[in-house]
């Protein structure tokens, strides 16, 4: 079986677990819009990309998914999810699995408020949040919510346009920053949608950090969680984090699954005080901490495989090891050597 990573970027870990998984049954290849992205070098094979939104993207992963025998396609970027699950069908009917969940969870996903509307609505705890500036400002004055705030695009991903604002003033101004910032990224086509409700203005939570990796087979239906306390971050991600035996966590982690009915993996922050956990985001893929449920023992592209080849996994891969500390390095590669 031969497997493709698309929007791959960075994440050139998940080629080596895909290919250990594998365990020399087929290739891992990558996609991404930029050719010298760290998962393209270490790839077996490459796709360079257009861009998401361009109407050729869908195509041009297609027919390089059936030109290399490619029977599972794993995709890692939110603003791709719900492009590939418009066209889930046509892969399938061409024999590729497309690990993706519906559109519309993608959506729910993706679009910060709504995932906050749909959690409430199934009696989730969650963040006080607001799209509404003025709205915002008039929680604040009747003490419903109190500074510190974040203020952060609707449809954020890798902490971008993410800033804290402290005093009225320092809201209204990283308010309009924050939108200027949306409207010259690549989220500026989710953002031309809502006007002035793109930017999302959330309270800031005390307690700790958790990441869960919600795990459902390929019809929706639960299968396990892993938790990790969250230590250091950067540009977004989990750059450190400890996995935890905690039951009130797991028992979340099956209730966010029978409601949402995701696809595969589910990347899920949270913070718990220990009496209530508050659910921040989801991302229906894998997320930026699931190699610490790797190193505690994991094997989550396992479980892909068998989902397409129909076949049970012994259950000791999908599960961890309570207590492993895991950490992020950055390793320095030469990728373009001078010729001789």
């Amino acid at each position: 079986m031969n497997v493709l990573l698309t929007c791959a970027g960075r994440r050139g870990y998940l080629v080596d677990y895909f290919r250990a998984a594998l365990a020399g049954r087929g290739k891992v290849y990558a996609a991404n819009s930029i050719a010298h992205a760290p998962a393209m070098v270490v790839a077996d094979g490459c796709l360079v990309t257009k861009s998401i939104y361009d109407p050729g993207y869908v195509g041009q992963v297609f027919e390089f998914a059936k030109a290399n025998g490619v029977e599972l396609i794993v995709p890692l970027l939110d603003l791709e999810l719900p492009v590939l699950a418009r066209h889930k069908m046509m892969f399938s009917e061409a024999g590729i699995c497309v690990a993706v969940s519906a559109e519309s969870v993608c959506d729910i996903c993706n679009d910060k408020w709504m995932t906050q509307e749909f959690l409430k609505t199934h009696g989730f705890s969650v963040v006080w949040s607001s799209v509404d500036l003025s709205a915002a400002e008039e929680a604040i004055r009747k003490g419903i919510v109190c500074y510190p705030l974040f203020v952060k695009p609707r449809w954020g991903m890798a902490s971008i346009g993410i800033a804290v604002a402290e005093n009225d003033q320092e809201l209204r101004i990283l308010h309009g920053k924050v939108r200027r910032d949306l409207h010259r990224s690549h989220l500026h086509v989710d953002s031309a949608r809502f006007g002035e409700q793109d930017v999302l203005i959330q309270e800031a939570m005390e307690g700790s950090e958790y990441g869960l990796d919600v795990l459902n087979d390929f019809s929706g239906n639960y299968v396990t969680t892993f938790v990790k306390r969250k230590g250091d971050m950067r540009a977004g991600e989990t750059d450190s984090a400890v996995t935890v035996e905690e039951p009130f966590l797991l028992r979340l982690g099956a209730e966010i699954s029978r409601a949402l009915r995701h696809v595969g993996n589910l990347d899920c922050d949270v913070f718990y005080d220990g009496e209530d956990a508050f659910i921040l985001e989801m991302n229906p893929r894998f997320g930026g901490g699931y190699p610490f449920s790797h190193l505690a023992g994991a094997n989550v592209p396992l479980f892909y495989i068998s989902q397409v080849e129909k076949r049970e996994v012994d259950p000791s891969v999908l599960r961890v090891r309570p207590g492993v500390y895991g950490m992020k390095n950055i390793v320095p590669r030469v990728i373009c050597p001078p010729e001789e």
